[in-house]
């Protein structure tokens, strides 16, 4: 009995698995090609709004010099440029031609000929140079100096600027020259299947790499002993030119006088006051303190979305909906791959991924505003965006909601 049931057993056991045939080893048979299985996407999405904490306290007037609010007309900066070139580049230059005739007039100028076809470096760059010489300035002093690419270089980094001279407008008068090494404040680095940039490459300074060779001439006071004082930009307002006038005439009774324009000053030198003493003259008008005047106006970027407004900016009632369309478009071509031995064609199938979404908001009441701090709060119940709270602004004021000057940077 017990040698039966063990031979029962033993016939009862698994039988087992027949091995796996790897069909791509046979004689005829081919693996399928595999086809793409990644594909691309385009998303759009909004952080969340932040809630900053301001200042809720009431607004003060403030005081501030007349120097703050006018510029003495005669002391403004000058801007002179030159074109050089840019030598030392590792093979980030210049591809254009320009770029050897530059080279080969440099050249020249060492009483060096050479054929122009001959030259074929990409270690060299024309660039623009320019800089700033602030009123006063005297010969042999030292300027900073910027430089920019305007050909197809890649990179400045690493090179040094040739002798350049920097000239007026009209390039007749050299009034300073430049070189030296060039600081880009970045790198790039790149190779067959990657690359790696930081900053801006193609633009670059030269601290302290000019020279003045000729002095512009200023002067405080007119041939018939006037100064002139013209309001800065954002502060030219008749209000500003009336409180000028009046903390002159307080410092130096009758000498001041506002021109016809409402944008400029004319103060009366003394004719007694000898020449040396112009400077603390003019210094003890642009040191009295005015209260300026707090504009209704509004400064809008759309390239960066930054708004800032004025302190006397104010709203009248009305209503406002708002809404914005988000569409979003991804291309994600597929390569289609025939079977082996069926004769088809390898094709290119195009695949859009097409999202458009649509805010739904309702009619929202805003009530008038009387000062910025109401004007902030019921602009932050829209809830929208810095740039879609631009073209708000906008449309308020065309409607005539919004009290205030729009400016565009």
């Amino acid at each position: 009995m017990i040698t039966a049931l063990l031979l029962a057993l033993a016939l009862q056991q698994e039988p087992k698995a027949a091995p796996t045939v790897d069909t791509r080893l046979q004689l005829g048979g081919v693996e399928a090609p595999k086809q793409p299985e990644l594909g691309s996407r385009a998303t759009f999405t909004q952080t969340p709004r932040a809630e900053l904490l301001g200042t809720t306290r009431a607004p003060t007037r403030l005081a501030m010099p007349i120097g703050s609010v006018a510029t003495v007309r005669g002391q403004e900066d000058n801007t002179v440029m030159g074109i050089g070139l840019v030598t030392g580049l590792a093979g980030t230059g210049d591809s254009i031609e320009a770029a050897r005739q530059l080279l080969a007039n440099l050249l020249l100028t060492r009483n060096i000929k050479v054929d122009l076809q001959q030259i074929s470096s990409k270690n060299v760059a024309i660039v623009q140079v320019e800089a700033v010489l602030p009123a006063g300035i005297k010969p042999g002093q030292k300027i900073d100096v910027t430089v920019s690419a305007i050909g197809d270089s890649t990179s400045l980094q690493g090179g040094s600027l040739s002798m350049t001279e920097l000239t007026e407008i009209t390039g007749r008068v050299v009034y300073a020259t430049a070189s030296g090494p060039v600081t880009i404040g970045g790198f790039s680095a790149e190779g067959q299947g990657a690359s790696a940039k930081k900053n801006h490459t193609t633009v670059g300074t030269l601290p302290q790499g000019g020279k003045c060779e000729r002095e512009v001439p200023t002067r405080l006071a007119s041939e018939h002993s006037f100064v002139y004082l013209d309001l800065r930009s954002g502060q030219e307002s008749l209000a500003n030119v009336v409180n000028v006038v009046d903390a002159i005439n307080a410092l130096f009774p009758r000498s001041a006088e506002a021109l016809p324009d409402g944008r400029s000053v004319k103060v009366k030198v003394p004719v007694d006051l000898p020449e040396s003493q112009h400077v603390a003259y003019v210094n003890a008008i642009l040191r009295k303190e005015i209260e300026t005047e707090d504009l209704a106006r509004v400064i809008v970027n759309e390239r960066s979305g930054v708004i800032v407004m004025g302190g006397n900016v104010r709203l009248r009632s009305g209503a406002i909906a708002q809404g914005s369309i988000t569409v979003t478009i991804a291309e994600t071509p597929q390569v289609s791959q025939p079977g082996p031995l069926s004769n088809g064609q390898t094709k290119v199938v195009p695949r859009t991924d097409l999202n458009v979404s649509e805010e739904n908001r309702p009619l929202v009441l805003v009530p008038g505003a009387a000062t910025l701090q109401e004007v902030v709060d019921v602009l932050n119940v829209l809830g929208t965006t810095p740039r879609d709270l631009i073209s708000i602004l906008q449309a308020m004021q065309q409607g005539g909601m919004l009290v205030a000057e729009i400016r565009r940077m």
